[in-house]
């Protein structure tokens, strides 16, 4: 019968050590190389350049919907007050200094006349309670030096006819819309059955009133003019030119009756 050997402490050291090969070697340790770090630096720094790009371009975008949108709501409010006083305009021939039709094209078209105006009608606050006012639409040139363009912006004077001109409204004009490239106004000729550029009897209301505006890129020395979009309203004049002889005292036909 065979004998038990008894262990020794190196024997227990020596089983010990080939259980756990990697304990006491370091032949056999992972770690990451520099190679590896500075692939995983790279990757990371892609996923972030990514990220920044999306987000600029989500932020740039908003940005240009939102200027765009604005145009748009101007543009539809400009077109919207001219047409809503052109329906209110009123004429008398006996007090023709304040009644008369202007209408001017050109380099510094012009539109003017006299209409009794609406609470909610642009600036109707500072007049009140005058509501017969004289109203002025015209195209002023804005100059930028920062960025050396020129644009037109449609602005709109007005005062009332028995008060007089107000200076602050004269210095500091009602912008009704920016960056306005056209504002033409014609007027319907009865007699030759047509459109025209002037209107020669300001004593009388024309019958049709066509007012076409067009918006559009910024003006530049050097890239010029860009394509814009163009609004043509064709606006029909309820009232007519109140004769004189309705507005002697007696009645309709003054001393004639």
């Amino acid at each position: 019968m065979k004998s038990k050997k008894a262990l020794s402490i190196s024997d227990f050291r020596f089983a010990t050590e080939n259980r756990n090969p990697t304990r006491g070697s370091t032949a056999n340790c992972f770690a990451f190389t520099l190679i590896e770090v500075m692939i995983a630096i790279t990757i990371f720094t892609m996923v972030m350049a990514a990220i920044y790009s999306t987000w600029f371009m989500i932020v740039r975008a908003s940005r240009v919907a939102q200027e765009a949108a604005a145009q748009a709501q101007r543009e539809r409010i400009a077109i919207h007050t001219i047409e809503n006083s052109l329906t209110q305009i009123q004429s008398f021939q006996a007090s023709m200094q304040y009644y008369t039709f202007t209408v001017q094209n050109g380099d510094q078209p012009l539109l003017s006349f006299t209409a009794r105006l609406p609470d909610d009608f642009p600036r109707s606050g500072l007049f009140d309670p005058f509501n017969v006012r004289r109203l002025a639409f015209s195209l002023e040139p804005v100059a930028d030096a920062v960025n050396n363009t020129s644009e037109n912006d449609l602005v709109l004077r007005q005062y009332p006819i028995l008060q007089g001109v107000n200076v602050d409204d004269q210095q500091n004009p009602y912008v009704l819309a920016r960056n306005v490239q056209t504002f033409a106004v014609e007027c319907w000729d009865t007699n030759a059955q047509d459109w025209v550029n002037e209107w020669d009897d300001t004593n009388s209301i024309p019958p049709l009133i066509r007012v076409s505006l067009v918006f559009g890129a910024k003006k530049s020395d050097s890239s010029g003019v860009g394509p814009g979009l163009s609004v043509t309203r064709v606006i029909a004049i309820p009232s007519q030119t109140m004769p004189a002889s309705s507005q002697v005292p007696g009645g309709f036909g003054g001393a004639q009756q």
